[in-house]
């Protein structure tokens, strides 16, 4: 994980990269009180006395009365301004139910106890994400009633044909372990959930969830939209690659920009099973615009099971250096520096759960076999690439741009890409993807190009800036 040299030869017509890194209630205002006026007795003669009331109280009568239409006016003008603001809201926010809103918030609080665990250590990073280091048997995985009790699991078997682990490049990517200070061992760090993150989501109960069926590659209606490499046809039990990291435009805060490796079993239907991981932008999901380490998983096509990260419990940390859902740092320039990540998952032939690995040997951490129905014996697809959500808020296509945000005919330096794809086979070998293909489904906003070299292996150039003159619906 740490930066390499520059490369700076050519090789079969394609740059070599430049720099890269592998793996690579609130208190309520306070005022004032006014003074009260002082009442100053004086004794007078009971006549006089008598006079002197009968006089204040028709003063003060006639006080209240001119006062009358002032209040009056006040009052109407204020019913008014509520009118008016009511009419200036959305329909579903144009009635204020204080009992819904205090019961919501009730709801958001409950869950954020159940997702954000005790800690021995807090640490702020740069994009202000307060990172929690948690003891390792309180993360969230240990909430699910198979692993209640349990430890982590002891390192894998890593598949043969990857090169020794290199103590000196685990450095971290991300901007948060470089403030100089770290978890402990026997922690994990995560990264705190806050009531801003859950209300951004279109509900509690779709907090941490991506929207159903996006994986589909044939899909042009789902607002999904990919350019991949994809095998299929064959029995898979991993897949690895390396990925440039790049700061894309994402147009709405509903939709997002990724890139990721997807391992695959069942079919396109409710069945779905797949494991994740890659780099996002999703400022639903983060509350801002950086690019972001995640992983998710399902077993149902998105429905009801998975989560992006740890915000459910199924994923198992064993990492006390990665916070997964933590901004990455640095990231690709155009015409400049490029960046890249290696991403590997595979199945471990001992004891079957899904491992992830980051860059040269930097264990992350596995889902457990039992999550999964297909995915419990192997994957019978794998794919890498990119993919955005386009909503047409406007009416048109998205500007969301995908990977650098300009087409892979621009080369090195300029588009996003892929490099040194491969599989892992059933003799825990990592070997190259026989028979890649390469697909965009909307190639006017968004397009691939694929090839093979003795450099980089296979490779892919893919990404786009979505809206433009080609791309306008």
């Amino acid at each position: 994980m740490g930066l390499r040299q520059p490369w700076t030869a050519e090789e079969g017509g394609f740059y070599i990269p430049s720099p890269h890194y592998d793996l690579v209630d609130a208190a309520a205002r306070r005022g004032r009180r006014q003074p009260r006026p002082c009442l100053q007795i004086q004794t007078a003669p009971d006549a006089e006395g008598r006079r002197r009331r009968h006089q204040n109280s028709l003063a003060m009568a006639s006080s209240r009365r001119r006062a009358s239409p002032i209040i009056a006016a006040f009052v109407g003008f204020l019913l008014l301004a509520s009118i008016a603001a009511a009419m200036s809201l959305p329909a579903s926010n144009a009635t204020f139910h204080p009992r819904e809103e205090l019961t919501k918030l009730r709801r958001v609080r409950a869950h954020l106890r159940r997702l954000n665990k005790p800690s021995v250590r807090t640490i702020q990073s740069p994009e202000g994400d307060v990172i929690d280091c948690v003891p390792s048997h309180l993360q969230p995985a240990f909430d699910h009633p198979l692993l209640k009790g349990q430890m982590p699991m002891e390192p894998p078997e890593r598949p043969s044909g990857l090169p020794p682990v290199d103590p000196i490049m685990a450095v971290s990517f991300q901007s948060w372990a470089m403030t100089g200070l770290s978890c402990p061992e026997g922690t994990v760090p995560i990264r705190r959930t806050t009531e801003a993150d859950v209300l951004r989501a279109s509900s509690i109960g779709r907090f941490g969830r991506k929207p159903m069926a996006r994986v589909r590659r044939d899909s042009t209606s789902s607002g999904h939209e990919h350019a991949v490499g994809y095998v299929m046809g064959d029995q898979f039990y991993g897949a690895k690659a390396s990925l440039n990291v790049w700061s894309p435009v994402v147009s709405s805060p509903s939709e997002f920009s990724l890139s990721q490796i997807w391992v695959i079993a069942g079919s396109f239907g409710d069945d779905l099973n797949t494991i994740e991981a890659g780099w996002q932008v999703s400022p639903e999901l983060y509350g801002d615009s950086n690019p972001r380490f995640f992983t998710y998983w399902t077993t149902d096509a998105y429905q009801a099971t998975g989560c992006y990260n740890l915000l459910c419990s199924g994923f198992v940390q064993t990492n006390n250096k990665i916070a997964i859902g933590a901004a990455i740092s640095p990231i690709s320039t155009y015409k400049g520096g490029q960046f890249d990540i290696s991403i590997l998952v595979w199945k471990d032939p001992k004891h079957g759960n899904w491992w992830l690995e980051f860059g040269s040997g930097m264990l992350v951490g596995y889902w457990p076999s039992f999550l999964f129905s297909h995915l419990a014996q192997h994957a019978s697809m794998v794919q890498f690439g990119g993919e955005v959500v386009n909503n047409r808020a406007a009416g048109v296509h998205t500007g969301t741009q995908m990977g650098s945000g300009h087409f892979a005919g621009e080369g090195f330096g300029r588009a996003s890409y892929f490099r040194n794809l491969q599989v892992v086979d059933w003799d825990n070998s990592l070997v190259p993807p026989a028979g890649l293909r390469v697909l965009a489904d909307h190639p006017n906003c968004y397009d691939i190009q694929g090839g093979v070299n003795s450099v980089w292996g296979s490779y892919f150039y893919y990404g786009g800036p979505g809206r433009n003159v080609r791309c306008s619906d």
